[in-house]
């Protein structure tokens, strides 16, 4: 999905730089980060760490690291796990790509999987961890946090915090208006057609406005990656057209903060995590140390394999969990119903979902993370990847195999 495709061609060639005898000698920033650096208060071996984080293989491990990387907000589990019966299946399906046919378990190795597991009407049937991962590791879900936020979005509408999808965003935060969020609707911000100025690419050799804010908030922590929406331009009419921006998913998450008078984890655990019957603590990666960042409410959020499964299944199930209701079915049907097709084949995109054709969508954040639901076979699927940067081929791959273990009926 190229719209959302982190371009980082140039890192292997920073991460040789990063790790060269003359480096060792003392660590150094590669010429990316060292404008603005003398603000950072991150450690110049961490920054490096962070810069690195998405390249392969390092990926495999800081995909289900992040707490070792960043500063964290928990979101706290309470009281009995949701139970999700399990009986085992082999996986044994095949799938086609490409013109060639490839068994499932081809499949998840060609696809770069350290973790997935299969649900079928509640059940789990098939689960698998690999690369030394487990069962108790928390796996960033990059953009597939955005999901998540728009579940919360869903319930804050249902509490009456936020009046109308229609009202404008800066009703809500005032400190928008003058910028490019002026006037964008609360819909039109869950559509990404807000039409401000941000193009989602990370040309970090020549950065633009959304690599310069990945360099300052995450990387180093000198800014709060929200607070470019207060300056940020306009490129089209609100609504009027479709690109996909991890800053208006940024935005939301202050909107949830501003509504709630809650810090995003706090609003989470109450109205997501303790109700769901998660298993585990999730975190939230913060953009700045304790005490001034904030969380990073575009693509932050880690938890457990089954946790990500959990927040699936109560989609499938009309947003009730664990017999709680979560958010409402409608919020549930209208997040997940495309508003328009995309150029990416065979998707479209609804309100923070990706719809995959035939009513199946999918939560899918950087480098292969899916929580992928299809409510005609009642089917689950959560696969937590470790994909090399720009892998389209992973990607599409991936999707052929998720249709097939949708079609799968194990026996």
């Amino acid at each position: 999905m190229n719209s959302f495709k982190i371009g980082v061609a140039s890192l292997g060639a920073l991460t040789a730089a990063i790790v060269s005898p003359a480096a060792l000698a003392e660590p150094t920033l590669p010429e990316a980060l060292q404008n603005g650096a003398e603000a950072s208060d991150v450690s110049v071996t961490v920054q490096n760490l962070r810069w690195i984080m998405l390249e392969e293989p390092f990926n495999s491990l800081t995909f289900r690291s992040m707490d070792t990387l960043f500063s964290t907000r928990t979101v706290p589990h309470a009281g009995q796990p949701w139970m999700l019966p399990q009986e085992s299946h082999a996986l044994d399906f095949n799938y086609e790509f490409n013109g060639q046919t490839y068994s499932a378990e081809e499949g998840i190795e060609r696809t770069y999987t350290n973790a997935i597991v299969v649900l079928k009407d509640g059940q789990i049937v098939y689960e698998a961890y690999r690369n030394n991962s487990t069962p108790a590791d928390r796996f960033m879900g990059w953009s597939a946090t955005k999901s998540l936020i728009s579940v919360l979005v869903g319930v804050a509408t249902e509490q009456g915090l936020i009046v109308s999808l229609d009202d404008p965003i800066d009703h809500y935060l005032p400190e928008l208006a003058g910028g490019g969020y002026q006037g964008v609707t609360v819909r039109q911000v869950l559509q990404m057609r807000s039409g401000v100025d941000y193009e989602e690419r990370y040309d970090f050799a020549n950065p633009g406005a959304a690599a310069s804010n990945h360099i300052g908030a995450l990387v180093q922590n000198r800014v709060r990656f929200a607070n470019a929406a207060r300056t940020i331009g306009r490129k089209a009419a609100p609504g009027s057209l479709f690109e996909y921006k991890t800053l208006d998913t940024a935005v939301l998450g202050l909107l949830l903060e501003r509504v709630s008078g809650m810090t995003l984890a706090a609003y989470t655990a109450q109205n997501l995590w303790e109700p769901l019957g998660a298993e585990a603590d999730g975190f939230f990666i913060m953009d700045g140390a304790p005490g001034v960042g904030r969380e990073f409410s575009g693509a932050g959020y880690n938890a457990t394999l089954r946790d990500f499964a959990r927040v699936g299944q109560m989609m499938l199930d009309g947003g009730v969990a664990n017999g709680h209701r979560i958010v409402p079915a409608e919020w549930v049907a209208m997040s997940t119903r495309p508003t328009e097709q995309v150029p990416e084949p065979g998707l479209g995109y609804g309100m923070q979902w990706w719809t995959m054709g035939d009513h199946a969508y999918s939560a899918i954040g950087l480098q292969g993370q899916y929580i992928f639901v299809d409510p005609t076979t009642r089917t689950v699927v959560v696969k937590l990847s470790y994909f090399p940067p720009m892998g389209e081929e992973a990607d599409n791959e991936t999707q052929a195999f998720l249709r097939a273990a949708s079609k799968w009926q194990p026996r």
